[in-house]
């Protein structure tokens, strides 16, 4: 015997679209003859009955224009009148002749020869009335006015006898419409009711195996890998049923045998973290603590048993610390704001014990889980950089020391070589007198290095004076325009000045912040060139107003934008020099003096922005 047909998956779903489709290729057929007849019938009442209604409305529009070309003739206008009427006149033969042409039904042929007969009468009464001169009322009341009545009459009669018709045509349409319409929708009716019994028996054989694999996923993804389907089918579901239960007996297999191994796993991890001589502490993507190190505890000063699944509000006393774990805990955006870059100094921690203090520069890392969109948490690293900061601290006082007792023989050399130059002008030879210029450009120079060393050094160690007072953002803004408005002016560089919020106040030392403005600025100018732009702003953002310098200049390459607040960094490669390569620095240090941060966004060949923080006076009131 002939081994039985296999019906495959595939093939019972060809053979349902297929009968479906056969049902849809019915109704189109359908549809489409009815739609034929109809559109015969309605293309044989606008074709034949139209044309003939036209003709008649044209007719007797050239019949009334050669009435008035009559009315013209009597009224002193003999010439336009006759010309008019003669115009006029092969125009109605032409449409009469149209007519004619279109003779579809009974009745029309009478009518258009009482118009052909009525027409001639009308001209030769015009005829006639010229050569027998007789006066306007006798021509138009004897002869005129009865064969144009008689024209204008049968002109009507031809278009009303074919509106008739239309009229006649268009029920007889609109029957064959409607038979049209309950034709075509029961035997589409009777299309989607066998359509879909045959469609709910397919789905129904189709989804239940279906349905069974489902149930069994969610069990194993639950953790149930002793879930199986019962599959009897021969098609391609009952071969995944039969591959889905290979699969659950060796996943069931795998989980026995590697319970064990991820717990040691486990165990091996927490062990390196226990021993660890960098502090570790891991957040959760709740913002609860998971766990720390020993080192940790004793940097946050709190034992893990305290904090562990405790929010960063309660365990993290820092609020630094805090406020940058929550920031990498914070769901990605697609198009993120600017955040501020914190400098390494800025994450730092104290901790004193037995007279002792030891210092810990922490960094915070995001736990990605794959997903663009999700979190699983952060890590903060805490390390010790006691040792760093001592001798950082050892090299900022010999770098004061040493500009302050390089100062005044500076000082002395600087004067010496001014009053050489003034009192000897004359005895020198020009080579001598540019070495001597020189010798004072250089001289000039180590000033002003000495200088901002100690301005630095005095920062860093928090014996630069303050005179903090609540004064208006916009004074200073105009300070720093008038300081180097010239300067932008001469480079052909425009200077903006966006005017700040409405009575914006900070409480700030108005030297020391005009002098980070004009530093701002005067590096703005020096890697801007001619024609470009560089705008002072203000956003008031919480209790700290944001201020910015932006220009569109060659911009910083990314490399370099971790290290130009380092002392003694400036760009190579751009064209321009001079600078000590402490402006940066010094500016930085005088906002961190005020409670405020310094960072910088920027690409290479689109600008910088330079934005910085100060409090505002309503902050420091309330």
């Amino acid at each position: 015997m002939p081994q039985a047909m296999k019906w495959t998956l595939r093939k019972k779903i060809l053979v349902g679209y297929g009968l479906v489709l056969a049902l849809l290729l019915f109704v189109f057929s359908w549809a489409f003859l009815s739609l034929t007849w109809l559109g015969g019938a309605s293309d044989a009442m606008l074709t034949e009955n139209y044309d003939s209604i036209r003709a008649a409305d044209k007719m007797i529009g050239a019949v009334e224009r050669q009435e008035s070309g009559l009315l013209l003739h009597w009224n002193a206008f003999e010439a336009e009148g006759i010309a008019q009427f003669q115009e006029n006149q092969s125009v109605f033969l032409q449409w009469l002749a149209r007519a004619e042409d279109n003779i579809t039904i009974d009745g029309e042929r009478e009518i258009i020869d009482r118009i052909s007969g009525a027409y001639a009468a009308y001209t030769a009464g015009f005829t006639s009335v010229l050569r027998d001169g007789l006066t306007a009322e006798q021509a138009y009341h004897e002869r005129m006015q009865p064969t144009f009545q008689e024209v204008r009459q049968a002109c009507q009669d031809l278009r009303q006898v074919n509106l008739e018709t239309m009229q006649a045509q268009s029920e007889q349409t609109q029957a064959l419409a409607d038979r049209a319409i309950w034709s075509v929708g029961g035997v589409g009716l009777l299309a989607i009711s066998l359509g879909l019994l045959f469609s709910a028996l397919l789905s129904k054989r189709i989804v239940r195996p279906i349905k069974q694999l489902q149930e069994a996923s969610q069990a194993l993804a639950a953790g149930d890998y002793d879930a199986r389907v019962d599959v009897q089918s021969q098609d391609e579901l009952g071969a995944l049923a039969e591959q889905f239960n290979t699969m659950a007996d060796r996943l069931g297999a795998y989980q026995a045998l590697n319970v064990e191994r991820v717990i040691a796993e486990k165990r091996k991890n927490e062990t390196i973290i226990q021993n660890m001589a960098d502090g570790v502490l891991i957040v959760h993507a709740d913002g609860t603590i998971d766990t720390a190190n020993p080192v940790a505890e004793d940097v946050l000063g709190e034992p893990l048993a305290r904090m562990q699944g405790r929010p960063l509000s309660e365990a993290l006393q820092h609020e630094p610390l805090r406020k940058t774990v929550q920031r990498a805990l914070d769901p990605p955006q697609s198009c993120p704001q600017p955040k501020p870059a914190q400098p390494p100094s800025d994450r730092q921690i104290e901790r004193s014990r037995n007279g002792t203090t030891r210092h810990f520069d922490y960094e915070v890392t995001p736990l990605h889980t794959g997903h663009a969109d999700e979190h699983g948490g952060a890590v903060v690293l805490f390390r010790d950089v006691t040792h760093f900061k001592e001798v950082d601290r050892l090299k900022s006082e010999f770098v004061a020391t040493a500009s302050h007792q390089l100062k005044t023989p500076l000082t002395s050399i600087a004067m010496s070589i001014r009053l050489l130059m003034e009192s000897s002008e004359s005895t020198f030879s020009p080579d001598d007198y540019e070495l001597l210029e020189a010798a004072e450009e250089d001289t000039v120079r180590l000033r002003k290095l000495t200088q901002d060393l100690l301005d630095l050094s005095k920062v860093e160690s928090g014996s630069m004076e303050m005179d903090r007072q609540s004064l208006p953002l916009q004074l200073l803004f105009e300070k720093t325009h008038q300081v180097l408005g010239g300067q932008a002016e001469a480079k052909g560089i425009a200077l903006d000045v966006d005017a700040p919020p409405d009575h914006a106040t900070v409480f700030a030392d108005a030297t020391k912040v005009t002098w980070v403005l004009t530093n701002l600025v005067s590096n703005a100018l020096r890697y801007t060139s001619g024609g470009g732009t560089i705008a002072l702003g203000a956003d008031v953002i919480g209790d700290k107003i944001h201020i910015s310098v932006r220009d569109d200049g060659v911009g910083i390459p990314y490399e370099h934008q971790a290290k130009i607040f380092d002392k003694f960094v400036q760009l190579t490669g751009t064209g321009e020099t001079g600078g000590s390569g402490l402006g940066l620095a010094i500016s930085r240090e005088v906002v961190r003096a005020h409670g405020g941060t310094l960072w910088v966004d920027s690409a290479p060949g689109e600008g910088s922005c330079f934005t910085f923080t100060l409090p505002l006076s309503s902050a420091r009131t309330s």
